[in-house]
């Protein structure tokens, strides 16, 4: 029996209370007297009357009601929601880095400092760049400081008419929003036949007034753009640079670094693609990588090394500025630092091997089932569209909903924008067969009954403490309070 709502939210019953003050050490009598009187309250506040038990199992059940990648799968395409090992959390949780304050002097922070240096030295190596910055707390942030980087280094060299950014029509939506906070023009690029950048419209769109072509690769589709080299020629013959968004880096680990293939400016998601558990806004780190010829352009402090240790470096005139307080989202980078030097090189590369293997099985035994836009080998996601399933009156959304009765998130839906009906699906290189095969299943079972019995889709979820959502209504109207 599942639970019901009113157990969950409404528990008060009057004269109940959960607490009990001690005596109080001097007369209460005539304090209000002592107060201005239009603070003093003139009635109680309308509060829950709880118990102790009350107030726990409301927050147990609400806790319960949450899905989260250590209670099932999370296939949320482009967001990475891998199961990020404990052990990391227990190494950023270590007295000494948890109990570190920000102004503390820097010869008393040696092991931190160390930390930071030594993971942009490896996040260098990844991804083919010369110099890192962690300062960053956010993938659109780090978006956001490598287009200011950009917008520097053009005009340090004079070139002030380099006013417009280049966005795939395939691209994350922070990537033309990221464009746009900087003052830049967005001018969208199409894909070609194969799901790649058109590089006719590439050519037709790149001249004197580009600043940067930002790019996924592999790309939203899940799709390796192997006109890569071309690309690259092209948008540096006119001038440009190539920005990387390191959003599928889970795809490339210890594979193919971005630095290697053209692109001048990198960020990545280390919460995404190195243990940092996610989701809900935070938290989060984006790190930004350069080639040498940008280094300059950084945000300050950067961490160097000297005869006397680590230590904080402010000399840098052609810096961007601080982007962020005190050193980034600290954290999130102990985070990475562990997860990097548990795996090593070898383990990195198993992640990206494993994650594409994985969501090529699943691509390979849904592909009959549901519209494949781009029927080619995917990376670490691919794309499904449920155009077939639409005939019949199920939208993605339904399907969607009805994964919720299997027990499953579903995946992400109607993105990338070009897909119609999509379906963004990526299992992550951290699940065994029984789930990819579970998650198979379920959607083999959707897709039968969205053909056979339509109205089970259409009326899914059947499961959950609450259905079908009036998902408009209650973005307008929300309830923010309780009422008694």
């Amino acid at each position: 029996m599942k639970p019901l709502l009113p157990l969950i939210f409404e528990r008060s019953v009057a004269g109940r209370t959960g607490y009990s003050l001690p005596p109080a050490e001097f007369p209460l009598e005539g304090i209000e007297q002592l107060l201005p009187q239009d603070q003093v309250r003139q009635k109680l506040p309308l509060l829950p009357e709880v118990s102790e038990g009350d107030v726990i199992r409301h927050y147990i059940n609400l806790s319960l009601l949450n899905h989260n990648i250590d209670r099932g799968f999370y296939p949320l395409g482009s967001c990475t929601m891998k199961y990020n090992p404990k052990v990391n959390e227990d190494v950023s949780r270590l007295p000494g880095f948890a109990r570190l304050h920000p102004l503390v002097p820097e010869e008393n922070a040696q092991g931190a400092l160390e930390l930071i240096y030594r993971l942009e030295q490896y996040l260098a190596e990844i991804s083919g760049m010369d110099a890192v910055s962690l300062q960053s707390v956010a993938g659109a942030h780090g978006e956001f400081t490598g287009l200011k980087i950009i917008l520097a280094y053009h005009k340090a060299r004079g070139d002030f008419r380099r006013q417009t950014i280049l966005v795939p029509d395939s691209a994350h939506g922070t990537n033309p929003a990221s464009a746009a906070m900087v003052g830049m023009k967005v001018v969208q690029v199409a894909s070609d036949a194969n799901g790649c950048v058109s590089l006719e419209d590439l050519r037709a769109k790149t001249d004197d007034t580009v600043a940067a072509l930002m790019l996924t690769n592999p790309n939203t589709l899940g799709l390796f753009d192997v006109n890569i080299g071309a690309i690259a020629d092209i948008v540096h013959a006119a001038g440009g640079l190539l920005y990387y968004d390191g959003a599928n880096a889970n795809a490339i680990l210890g594979k193919v670094r971005p630095g290697d293939t053209g692109f001048d400016v990198v960020h990545l998601n280390l919460h995404k693609t190195f243990s940092t558990p996610h989701g809900g806004g935070g938290p989060g780190s984006g790190p930004v990588g350069v080639k040498s010829q940008l280094a300059p352009y950084l945000p300050v402090p950067r961490v160097v090394q000297g005869g006397e240790g680590y230590s904080l470096d402010y000399d840098y005139p052609q810096s961007i500025g601080k982007i962020h307080s005190f050193y980034g989202n600290f954290a999130v980078n102990i985070r990475a630092y562990a997860y990097i030097r548990m795996l090593g090189a070898e383990g990195l590369k198993a992640v990206s091997e494993d994650a594409v293997l994985n969501a090529n099985y699943i691509q390979a035994r849904l592909k009959d089932a549901y519209h494949l836009e781009y029927d080619r080998l995917c990376m670490h996601e691919f794309v499904l569209s449920a155009k077939r399933q639409l005939a019949k009156g199920v939208k993605t959304l339904d399907i969607a909903k009805r994964l919720l009765d299997f027990g499953l998130h579903p995946p992400t839906v109607y993105f990338p924008l070009i897909i119609e009906e999509a379906m963004m699906i990526e299992p992550t290189e951290t699940e065994g067969m029984e789930t990819l095969d579970y998650f198979i299943e379920a959607m083999l079972q959707i897709a039968r009954e969205a053909e056979e019995n339509p109205e089970i889709v259409l009326g899914a979820p059947h499961t959950t403490p609450i259905s079908r959502l009036d998902e408009v209504g209650a973005a307008r109207n929300p309830v923010l309070k309780w009422q008694p």
